[in-house]
């Protein structure tokens, strides 16, 4: 017969085997869902869980594989003209002073070759190809006039001019392993489901106070160095920004790159903000005023504007002001109906 005290003893350590055997468990448990469900950590309400290992994405070649002649010089100095376009176009710009002072990777991020920031990995395998915002066949040449003409507010280059033909020679190099007619994963920008409500311009304006204008500035003016230095982070209104023209006016487009990319280190895996933060900052700064550019000839056929462009002529009765802000699915049904 164990004395009470030895009892006393006996239960408290059985009591705490049990407790020490349930929390086994519970870690257990908890270190197998998460085993299975790595995306629980980093998943946050609104965001789209990206697979992991599933595609293997585009990724710039090697640069040891830029050729030691003549073709690479030409490379090369396409590269720079991406990475440091207001250098050479540009308020300070080496060649003409006609443009606004942003630098092409400013929209294709990394000069052109970070996966979903708007690259230049498939531009070389799907050109020329029929474009319905021009109505025409398209050449690679056109395709980089409208980004001078239409982000940059600039004049377009000549197309034998070396620094045209320096810029294809790099987009061709990026694009070397990709098959002609295809595209490549990771190309152009992440794709977002279409938000089923209206943007909210309130909510962007102070998401876009918290998270983006330590970079771009209170107003969107963007930061520089010095007065006559280039921009650091670029403006995203007024007149040095990109115009209404620019293809990162259309409210989709811009969501898309901003999830994916931004703040600055974010990336399609990782992103920072949700997709519904995306659509509202991107309306916000899309609010912002900026220079006007007018292409009257753009959309010969209505019926293929997007369902996001932001200014009319349309095809439907929609308001323009639901052509930019949303809903865009009821806009999207009636095109759907009337193909049918």
């Amino acid at each position: 017969m164990k004395s009470p005290q030895e009892l006393t003893v006996i239960i408290r350590l059985a009591k705490t085997v049990m407790l020490l055997f349930a929390l086994f468990i519970v870690f257990a448990t908890a270190t197998l869902i998460l085993y299975k469900n790595p995306s629980i950590l980093s998943k946050k309400e609104g965001m789209t869980a990206v697979p992991e290992n599933k595609i293997q994405l585009w990724q710039a070649p090697d640069r040891s594989t830029v050729p030691d002649n003549e073709e690479g010089k030409l490379i090369q100095y396409g590269e720079e003209l991406v990475a440091r376009t207001a250098s050479f176009i540009g308020p300070q710009g080496s060649l003409s002073k006609n443009a606004n002072g942003m630098n092409c990777q400013n929209c294709h991020l990394n000069a052109g070759t970070k996966p979903y920031g708007n690259n230049f990995g498939s531009v070389a395998s799907t050109y020329p190809k029929f474009r319905a915002r021009s109505g025409t066949l398209e050449s690679i040449e056109k395709r980089v006039n409208d980004c001078i003409e239409r982000s940059l507010n600039g004049s377009p280059f000549d197309s034998l001019s070396r620094e045209m033909r320096g810029i294809v020679a790099y987009m061709h190099w990026l694009g070397k392993d990709v098959p002609k007619g295809q595209k490549a994963p990771g190309s152009g920008l992440f794709e977002l489901k279409w938000m089923d409500r209206v943007a909210n311009l309130k909510t962007g304006k102070r998401l876009y106070l918290q998270k983006c204008q330590v970079c771009h500035g209170n107003a969107g003016e963007g930061q520089k160095l010095s007065a006559n230095s280039n921009y650091i982070y670029p403006p995203l209104s007024g007149e040095n920004s990109f115009t209404t023209g620019a293809g990162l006016f259309r409210i989709s487009n811009f969501a898309r790159y901003i999830y994916a990319n931004m703040p600055h280190g974010a990336t399609y895996e990782k992103p920072v903000l949700s997709e519904q933060e995306s659509w509202d900052i991107a309306a916000y700064v899309l609010s912002l005023p900026r220079a006007k550019k007018d292409f009257n000839n753009d959309w010969p056929r209505l019926a293929t504007k997007p369902v996001d462009h932001p200014y009319g002529p349309y095809a439907d009765s929609f308001s323009e002001d639901q052509h930019k802000y949303g809903p865009f699915e009821p806009i999207e049904k009636f095109y759907q109906t009337q193909k049918q």
